[in-house]
């Protein structure tokens, strides 16, 4: 996928296309252990000639996949086993969702969180239940980490000036890393606040349920990180 799918349309000048689409499930599962818990997207990104996308919906999931099929590039399809159970309104056409479109899942006016995967139901989760303490909290969705849609994260940042970035990869190097990277290169003046990450710590996944859930980016965790910004 990396030395091959992603180098070959580059390596031949753009005359062999790779219309593959690579499906990988990720994320802590609820006792996966180290070795069946990862969360490979942050690495993926790091290798230029991969689309990456990352649905938190069924709606997601089914025009995402449609546009992914009919790419001529390779993509990596990345689903979290815990959104499996999740339902939802799917539309009954062929609607698809074009990569580098992010979406705002619920609006507010006081904290931009940025969220993937799992975390955005996480995030929604938070965002109502703070919302009866008088906290806003706009959660974006960026749903494609390549193509990235960069604009819809910044317009959010625009409007609140505080932003809390939740993800399941580690802290170190993770997509919560590169993210906040490039908002403070190109948007720092509009911070009111320092950013937030909510990430995985930087250890192997324990197979204790407790342990996992302590290394984990909590609903408590994710909170947390929105009071600090807003006290």
């Amino acid at each position: 996928m990396v030395n091959e799918a992603a180098n070959a349309y580059y390596m031949s000048g753009g005359r062999t296309k790779v219309p593959a689409v690579f499906h990988l499930l990720h994320g802590l599962r609820r006792g996966g252990g180290a070795q069946h818990s990862h969360s490979p997207q942050a690495m993926l990104w790091n290798c230029p000639g991969l689309e990456i996308v990352l649905p938190s919906s069924p709606r997601d999931v089914k025009g995402l996949l449609k546009t992914a099929v009919n790419s001529d590039n390779p993509t990596v399809f990345i689903d979290h086993v815990l959104l499996f159970d999740l339902k939802g309104a799917v539309p009954e056409t062929d609607e698809a969702i074009p990569f580098g479109q992010a979406e705002i899942k619920r609006a507010g006016s006081d904290v931009t969180v940025v969220a993937t995967s799992l975390m955005v139901q996480r995030s929604l989760a938070v965002a109502q239940s703070l919302a009866k303490e008088g906290i806003q909290v706009e959660v974006v969705d960026p749903r494609t980490l390549v193509p990235l849609d960069f604009e819809t994260i910044m317009a959010s940042l625009e409007k609140t000036g505080r932003m809390v970035v939740v993800d399941e990869c580690r802290a170190s190097c993770g997509v919560a890393a590169e993210l906040m990277a490039r908002v403070a290169e190109t948007g720092f003046d509009k911070l009111k606040a320092p950013m937030q990450r909510v990430t995985t710590l930087d250890v192997p996944i324990p197979y204790s349920p407790p342990l996992e859930d302590f290394i984990s980016p909590s609903e408590a965790r994710i909170a947390g990180a929105i009071r600090a910004l807003v006290r």
